[in-house]
């Protein structure tokens, strides 16, 4: 979207948006007024903390109803693209939206769509999981590397004890991904805890003894990691990762 920043503001509760928005058309107007205040926030024409012109002067500007007006906002809150306040300084502000927000929604997709499977969600994790192996290898702390130990001390006690759990790993992986101390890894990488862990229990369907040799390769990965050696990290992960997808996919084609 193309359009010229606006000149000196006239209305200091809707300052610099003067000349931002378009009418819209009546078909699906409540998504086409989202649509066009998601991309003036990505291009920087609108900004956190900024807030947005009245109700009345948006349906104005946009030429729809109050309703519609309303509904957009709705849509725009529930993204987190914008709060609605009320009260004397109420209106709806441009915000950041939160990483834990956005989060939530791709844990949710991932975890509730039909149409991701776990045979997907395995084969995403060897893409991602294996991708960020150097990153970690070269940023992980010894402090870092001392907790994926006792997670390894744990996860050891409880195989001893017939009480190790598919959470186990998944909160080891998790872990993992954090090492790599990059907020969008984490953001990509921590909504894969449930659909991982749905995975992690599809393949223990089709292996109930799983967990002995995948503690074991977790250690190692841990003990490569310290040594900062890639390609033998790289090595066990993804040995690791490619025997619980066989799993995955050995149980999905039982139950097809």
């Amino acid at each position: 979207m193309n359009r010229p920043r606006p000149g000196p503001a006239t209305n200091t509760a809707h300052r610099g948006t003067d000349d931002l928005f378009n009418p819209v058309s009546l078909a699906r107007a409540s998504q086409a007024i989202v649509d066009q205040i998601r991309e003036l926030i990505q291009d920087g024409q609108l900004t956190a903390g900024e807030r947005l012109p009245s109700e009345r002067d948006l349906c104005d500007r946009f030429g729809v109803s109050r309703v519609t007006v309303r509904e957009a906002l709705r849509i725009l809150e529930a993204g987190g693209l914008v709060t609605v306040k009320v009260g004397a300084r109420g209106g709806a502000y441009i915000t950041t939206p939160s990483s834990d927000r956005i989060g939530r929604g791709i844990e949710d997709y991932l975890t509730m769509s039909p149409s991701i499977t776990a045979v997907e969600v395995t084969e995403a994790r060897l893409v991602l999981e294996l991708g960020i192996v150097p990153i970690v290898c070269e940023r992980a702390t010894e402090e870092d590397i001392a907790g994926l130990l006792a997670m390894c001390d744990e996860a050891d006690a409880a195989i001893a004890e017939g009480t190790y759990t598919m959470e186990m790993s998944a909160d080891f992986h998790i872990t993992v991904a954090r090492l790599a101390h990059n907020g969008a890894i984490e953001m990509l990488l921590g909504p894969f805890h449930r659909p991982m862990l749905t995975s992690l229990k599809a393949a223990r369907e089709a292996a109930p003894a799983m967990g002995k040799v995948g503690v074991k390769e977790h250690r190692r990965f841990v003990h490569a990691v310290r040594d900062r050696d890639v390609p033998k990290a790289t090595e066990v992960m993804k040995a690791h990762l490619e025997r619980t997808a066989s799993r995955v996919q050995q149980r999905s084609r039982a139950k097809s």
